[in-house]
C-alpha cells in the first residue's frame, strides 16, 4: 500500500469517507484515526498498530455540541473541565453512549473523549463530520509520533493517508482524567498539570500507577514509548557504567567528564516534553544503543516527561533482558 502524505484536511477526509484509515495532527501527538460508530474500520486500527485489543481508544471530536454523540456529562465538575480545557490536551472519562461500539472502550461502559487544539487537526475532524476514534499513529508500545515523518517511519505501506501539520507543539499524550466518581481523578499525566486543573476543581486529585486498578484510562497498562535503545533515566547520580556511544537529552548541561555523540540541552520543560519522542527517535537513526535522559523536576509538564521516562525505561530494560 501507498501511502500518501497531504496538508489538506479536505484531501484526508476523503479517505476516511472512502472507509479508509487516516493519520492526522493533534497538538499532543499525531493520531490514526477511523469513525468512532466504524467497529470494522476501528479493528483494523489495532491491527495495524499491533495494539492490544484491551487497550481503550480516544474519540476525539471536532465541536463540543458532538460530545452528547459519544458521552454523557455526568455531574457538574465534568462540565467546568470540558467548558475549560476544551479544546485542548484533555481527555476526559464519562459514561458512554448505546452508539459507542465496545471495541472502542474494551468493553468498558466508559469512554475517553477529547478536542484537539490544532488548526490543522480541528479542520480534519469537522471535514469528516464525525467523532473519530484514534490513538497515537505509531506501532504499539513505540515512541509517539510528534511529526508526519515519524508517522511514516512506523505506519508507511500500512495505512493509506497521513495528514501533515507540521510538528507537535506539546510532544506528550494528553492528561486523562477520571470524570466519573465524586470528584476528578488524573490518570495519565499530561500537558495539563494537577495545580492547573485544580484551579478548575479543586478536589481533583491524581492517582499513583500502582493504583491503577481498572481499564478506564488508555495508556495506562500496557507498554509505551520504547525506542530501539536502553532508556536509562538519570536521577541525582549517574550509572558507573557510562556509555559514550549514546545520546543524553535533559534541562542540565552533561557533567565535565560525560561525553555522548548526540546532545539536546533543553531550554524549558516545554522543550523537553516537545522534543523527547523526536529524540528518542533520532538516536535510533543514528544507530546510538543508550539514551540517557535527565529526569525533570515533578512539577507541572514535568510530572507527565518524568511518566513517559519511567514507561521507557521500564520497557527497554525488558526488551534488554529478553534479548539476553
Amino acid at each position: 500500500m501507498e501511502t500518501l502524505v497531504t496538508d489538506s484536511p479536505a484531501h484526508a477526509a476523503t479517505f476516511v469517507a472512502d472507509g479508509r484509515l487516516v493519520a492526522f495532527p493533534t497538538e499532543t501527538v499525531y493520531g490514526v484515526g477511523a469513525p468512532a460508530f466504524n467497529p470494522h474500520l476501528i479493528r483494523r486500527i489495532f491491527d495495524v498498530k499491533g495494539r492490544p485489543s484491551d487497550n481503550p481508544l480516544i474519540v476525539h471530536i471536532g465541536r463540543k455540541a458532538d460530545f452528547g454523540l459519544i458521552g454523557s456529562i455526568p455531574n457538574d465538575y465534568t462540565k467546568a473541565l470540558v467548558d475549560a480545557f476544551f479544546p485542548g490536551p484533555l481527555t476526559v472519562v464519562v459514561p458512554r453512549t448505546g452508539a459507542v461500539p465496545d471495541v472502542v472502550t474494551a468493553g468498558l461502559d466508559t469512554v475517553a473523549i477529547r478536542m484537539p487544539d490544532h488548526p490543522v487537526g480541528r479542520a480534519f475532524l469537522l471535514a469528516c463530520d464525525t467523532p473519530m476514534a484514534a490513538p497515537s499513529a505509531n506501532l504499539s508500545g513505540r515512541p509517539s509520533p510528534t511529526t508526519w515523518s515519524a508517522v511514516l517511519q512506523d505506519l508507511g505501506g500500512r495505512i493509506p493517508c497521513i495528514l501533515n501539520g507540521g510538528r507537535s507543539k506539546v510532544g506528550l499524550e494528553s492528561t486523562v482524567v477520571d470524570c466519573t466518581g465524586d470528584s476528578p481523578v488524573i490518570l495519565r499525566s499530561g500537558a495539563y498539570s494537577l495545580r492547573e486543573l485544580q484551579k478548575v476543581v479543586p478536589t481533583c486529585t491524581q492517582v499513583s500507577q500502582d493504583e491503577l486498578t481498572s481499564l478506564k484510562s488508555p495508556g495506562v497498562h500496557h507498554k509505551h514509548y520504547a525506542p530501539n535503545a536502553t532508556v536509562v533515566v538519570v536521577n541525582g547520580e549517574w550509572p558507573p557504567a557510562f556509555e559514550r556511544k549514546s545520546g543524553y537529552i535533559g534541562l542540565e548541561q552533561l557533567p565535565p567528564d560525560k561525553e555522548c555523540d548526540l546532545v539536546h540541552v533543553c531550554a524549558d520543560v516545554e522543550e523537553y516534553g516537545r522534543l523527547l519522542f523526536s529524540f528518542f527517535r533520532e538516536c535510533e537513526d543514528r544507530g546510538l544503543p543508550t539514551i540517557y535522559c535527565l529526569k525533570p523536576s515533578l512539577d507541572g509538564l514535568g510530572m507527565a516527561i518524568a511518566d513517559r521516562l519511567t514507561r521507557a525505561a521500564a520497557a527497554t530494560a525488558d526488551i534488554s533482558s529478553a534479548a539476553r
